[in-house]
C-alpha cells in the first residue's frame, strides 16, 4: 500500500466498495468518480455516507483473521498447535515464536498495516474539509469532524502500538509532512489531539457502532496512558479526568454473561459496539477460534463451537491459580470465556480426527478454547437454518464501562490513591461474583501501589479475556515479550523473542512503493 495514494485516488465511489481482503487495489486503483474532492466534502449526505463506511471497514479488523492476529503472541491467547507448527511452512508460528521467520513479507504482519492506512486516509480528508468549517455552530458538522477525529485518532493508535513509529497524515500540512515515518512524541501527539477533537465535537448519543463523546473521552484517557514515557506524554492524571467522564456515565454493569448473549446486544455497559449478524453480516470468528476435534467428531461445521484451533488461551489464561493460572474459585467470569467441556448431544468430541496432523503431544483440538464469539444460532441443531459456524455474528463490545473502571482504577493507582483504586476494582469483581463479592476475594485497601499493578493487569485479563486488549495493555506497560516468554508455549520453546520484537516490522510492500520510507527506516532488528 503507498500511502501518498490514499491522498489522491480515495473517492466516494471508491470507498464504498471498500472490504479488507481488497483494500490494496483500492488504494492503487485510479479515482472511480468524476467528483471533485471539494464537491464530496461539501456535500454532508456524501460525508455521512463515507463515515458509515470508515466504521464498517473498521469493523473488518475485528472479524475473521483479522482478530486473532491482533491477539497471538501474547501471554493471554497463543496460536493452536497445528497453525504455530505447520501452517505456512512454518511461517504461520512466527507471530507467537518471534523467530527469524517474522519477516516484513508476512501476510500477517502485512494485513493489519493495509487494513486501516485507508480509513485513516479518508478520515484525514474529511477532517480536513470540515475543521475550517462552523462547526461549533452547527451540531452535525461538528458531529461529523468528531467522528472523523475519532476514527483517525483510534485507528492511529493501534499501527503504532503495532509497528512503533508511523506517517501523519494531515492533508493541510502533507507537504511538510510527506509520508515518511514520524517521532514517536509527533505520532503520539497527533493522536491525542484528534482524541481530544473527538471528545470536544462527538455527540452524548449517537447511533449504535457510532462515537459519542463517552467513547472518545474512553480512547483519550487510554491515549494518556499508552503514550510512551519517553514522549513526555504519559499523564495519569489527564487520562484519569477523561475516564471519569465515562465513570460518571450514564451506565451500569450488567451480568457478565449478558454482555455476550445474542439476545441482548448493546447492554447498560456498551460505551461502543461491533454490531453482527450472523445472516447479513457475520465476524466469522466461530471458524477461527472454535475446535477442530469438534468439527470433526460432530459432523463438519454444524457444530456452534467447532472451528479451526487458529487461537487459544494460553495454560496459564485457561487454569486456575492452583494450578499456576489466574482464576480464582467462583469467578463466573472463567466459564463465559472460555470452553473447557467438548459434550455435544450427549457425545464427548474426540481427537482422532485430528491426528493426520502428526504434532505428538502438541495436540490441543480439545484443550480450552476461546467461548465469547460462540453462536449457538449457527448450529444444525438450532433451529434458525444457518448451519455453519463460519456465519458466527454475535456482536463485539469493543468499548464498555467495565473496562473504564479498570482504566480510572490505574490512573487513580499511579496518582497516589491506591485504596480509591481498589475500591473501583472491587466494583467489577463484584460483579464477577454475581454481585456478591466474598470477604477472602475483595482486595484490600493496604494494598501496595507496586502490588496493584501486577493485580491490575492479571485482572485485566480475567475481566477481558479475548477482547483484543491484551496486546496493547503489554505494550504500553512495556511487558510483552516478557509475559510471552513466561506464558506463551511458542514463546517459551522458541526462546529466541527479544526487546525489539515489541513491535512488528514495517511491512515491505510499503518501504517498496513508497519513496518516504526506504529500508534504512525499518523497525530495529527487522531486515
Amino acid at each position: 500500500m503507498k500511502l501518498r495514494n490514499i491522498l489522491t485516488t480515495v473517492g466516494v465511489a471508491a470507498i464504498s466498495t471498500m472490504t479488507l481482503a481488497s483494500c490494496s487495489d483500492f488504494l492503487d486503483e485510479g479515482p472511480k468518480t468524476a467528483l471533485t474532492e471539494d464537491e464530496i466534502y461539501s456535500d454532508t449526505t456524501k460525508v455521512e455516507s463515507t463515515l458509515k463506511k470508515l466504521y464498517a471497514n473498521w469493523e473488518g479488523t475485528f472479524k475473521d483473521r483479522h482478530l486473532w492476529e491482533c491477539m497471538v503472541g501474547t501471554d493471554e491467547i497463543q496460536s493452536g498447535a497445528f497453525q504455530a507448527l505447520m501452517e505456512d511452512n512454518n511461517r504461520r508460528g512466527a507471530l507467537d515464536m518471534y523467530n527469524a521467520l517474522l519477516t516484513a513479507d508476512l501476510s500477517y504482519i502485512t494485513e493489519p498495516w493495509n487494513n486501516r492506512w485507508p480509513s485513516v486516509g479518508e478520515a484525514a480528508k474529511i477532517i480536513n474539509s470540515l475543521k475550517n468549517a462552523d462547526v461549533d455552530h452547527n451540531a452535525d458538522m461538528a458531529r461529523m469532524y468528531g467522528e472523523a477525529s475519532f476514527i483517525r485518532g483510534c485507528l492511529n493508535m493501534e499501527l503504532t502500538m503495532l509497528y512503533g513509529r508511523i506517517p501523519i497524515i494531515d492533508i493541510a500540512k502533507a507537504d511538510e509532512l510527506g509520508y515518511g515515518r514520524k517521532p514517536l512524541k509527533d505520532v503520539w501527539q497527533f493522536i491525542i489531539n484528534d482524541l481530544e477533537q473527538a471528545a470536544k465535537y462527538c455527540p452524548e448519543k449517537n447511533e449504535v457502532q457510532r462515537a459519542t463523546r463517552y467513547a472518545a473521552n474512553m480512547m483519550l484517557g487510554y491515549a494518556y496512558m499508552a503514550a510512551p514515557e519517553e514522549t513526555g506524554l504519559r499523564n495519569f492524571n489527564k487520562a484519569k479526568d477523561a475516564l471519569l467522564i465515562v465513570v460518571n456515565g450514564p451506565f451500569k454493569l450488567v451480568n457478565y454473561a449478558d454482555l455476550f448473549d445474542y439476545n441482548k446486544p448493546n447492554t447498560s455497559e456498551s460505551v461502543f459496539e461491533w454490531q453482527f449478524d450472523p445472516q447479513t453480516n457475520p465476524n466469522q470468528l466461530q471458524f477461527q477460534l472454535g475446535s477442530r476435534a469438534a468439527q470433526n467428531s460432530f459432523g463438519g461445521d454444524g457444530c456452534y463451537f467447532a472451528g479451526y484451533d487458529q487461537a487459544v488461551p494460553t495454560e496459564w489464561a485457561y487454569s486456575s491459580i492452583a494450578d499456576g493460572g489466574i482464576w480464582e474459585d467462583g469467578d463466573l467470569r472463567k466459564e463465559v470465556s472460555i470452553r473447557y467441556d467438548y459434550t455435544y448431544m450427549g457425545i464427548e468430541a474426540n481427537i482422532d480426527g485430528c491426528l493426520w496432523e502428526n504434532i505428538g503431544d502438541d495436540h490441543d483440538e480439545l484443550k480450552p478454547h476461546i467461548k465469547k464469539y460462540e453462536d449457538y444460532r449457527t448450529d444444525q441443531f438450532s433451529g434458525f437454518g444457518i448451519n455453519n459456524m463460519w456465519n458466527s455474528g454475535k456482536n463485539i463490545p469493543y468499548l464498555r464501562y467495565a473496562n473504564a473502571i479498570l482504566l480510572y482504577a490505574e490512573c487513580l493507582n499511579e496518582t497516589g490513591q491506591t485504596p480509591e483504586a481498589v475500591k473501583q476494582v472491587n466494583k467489577v469483581r463484584e460483579r464477577a461474583f454475581d454481585f456478591h463479592l466474598p470477604a477472602d476475594k475483595a482486595w484490600s485497601e493496604s494494598m501496595s501501589q507496586s502490588q496493584f499493578r501486577t493485580d491490575i493487569m492479571t485482572e485485566r485479563v480475567r475481566e477481558l479475556f479475548g477482547e483484543r486488549w491484551r496486546r496493547f495493555d503489554l505494550v504500553r506497560t512495556g511487558k510483552l515479550i516478557e509475559a510471552a516468554l513466561a506464558h506463551n508455549k511458542w514463546t517459551k520453546r522458541s526462546g529466541t523473542a527479544q526487546a525489539y520484537n515489541a513491535v512488528w516490522p514495517i511491512p515491505q510492500t510499503e518501504i517498496n512503493q513508497n519513496e518516504d520510507i526506504s529500508q534504512e527506516d525499518q523497525n530495529e532488528g527487522y531486515k
